[in-house]
């Protein structure tokens, strides 16, 4: 492991100030993910900026429903809060799937949406990657890619996005609070994360200076029902060889709202964009929910050991929303 320096800063200005004087710094929250990287010698920062000790830990709800999440905010403690189970079950589910409790202890919010990819490739210092090492080649075209990308990739990179969290919240419309030296701004959590294009390394829209202080959840609309589906090679923890988190709204046996995000097929969470809009206005049945997937798994361009996950996602996210529209009649 390479030498660093440990900052602690006494509050938010300290930290973006720290960070915008060392292009090598990196945040420390819980740690779960940096430490791993770094003890592999994928991610060697000058300085560790540890900002786990600001006060960033508070979950508020607002006067219109919505609710507020600090940064520093622990998975558990998001997890078990009593309003998120009760009116974001998507949410609670997702980061329960998502790691050990001992994990979710540590791991905070904000380190969770900005966790790096677990491909083999990026993971082994020792190998080429375009995500470690721009214009290096991403071996992972030819070679292991089985739990890679088939949407939105690109011939510089495969890699897929890791967090569960981040799923949910994208089926959540939720906004990321970001603080930087120009002052504070929020961003649509769809507009945070990149596609890998030519500049697989690059893996959000924030600066380097920047810091995310928290995440702003919409309330949802009344008689909506939520969920999150993972599907994983053991029931115990490991990332999603593909997930969906689902919103939906019926009326009269008809789709008023739909909302679909996907994991573990992009190296973003990905919106399923045209299939919410395929779903609007249409019965809330099988058949529906089939032909609106598909629609979307056109975009699909699988590789040749991870096809299967066409199938997969078709038949988890035609599922996941035949079960919320039964449970919509219950309400």
């Amino acid at each position: 492991m390479k030498t660093f320096s440990y900052e602690s800063p006494v509050d938010v200005q300290d930290a973006i100030a720290t960070l915008a004087s060392d292009p090598d710094s990196s945040l420390l929250g819980g740690g779960t993910n940096l430490v791993d990287l770094m003890k592999l010698g994928v991610a060697q920062p000058s300085s560790i900026i540890d900002i786990s000790k600001l006060p960033l830990d508070a979950i508020d709800v607002d006067d219109d429903g919505s609710l507020r999440v600090g940064a520093g905010v622990s998975n558990s403690d998001l997890a078990v809060h009593p309003v998120v189970r009760s009116r974001y079950p998507v949410l609670s589910r997702a980061v329960l799937s998502g790691a050990s409790g001992q994990l979710r202890n540590m791991a905070t919010v904000g380190g969770n949406l900005f966790q790096r990819t677990r491909c083999g490739y990026f993971m082994d210092s020792s190998k080429p990657c375009n995500k470690r090492d721009p214009g290096s080649g991403c071996p992972a075209i030819e070679g292991d890619h089985r739990n890679l990308a088939i949407l939105g990739a690109s011939d510089h990179c495969v890699a897929t996005h890791p967090s569960d969290m981040a799923v949910a919240l994208t089926a959540l419309d939720a906004v990321v609070e970001i603080v930087g030296p120009s002052g504070a701004h929020k961003l649509p959590i769809s507009e945070l994360y990149r596609l890998p294009g030519h500049d697989p390394d690059l893996d959000t829209n924030i600066g380097h200076d920047e810091i995310v202080t928290g995440i702003s959840i919409p309330a949802l609309p009344e008689q909506a029902v939520s969920v999150y589906r993972k599907v994983r090679d053991r029931a115990s923890y490991a990332f999603a060889l593909a997930s969906v988190a689902a919103v939906l709204r019926v009326e009269d046996g008809q789709v008023t709202e739909a909302r679909i995000a996907l994991g573990g097929v992009a190296h973003k969470p990905w919106r399923a964009i045209t299939a919410e809009g395929e779903l609007l206005g249409r019965s809330a049945k099988h058949e529906a929910f089939r032909e609106a997937i598909d629609l979307e798994l056109r975009a699909a361009m699988p590789l040749r050991d991870n096809g299967f996950k066409v199938p997969l996602v078709r038949n988890l996210v035609t599922e996941t929303l035949t079960e919320l529209a039964h449970r919509s009649v219950q309400l």
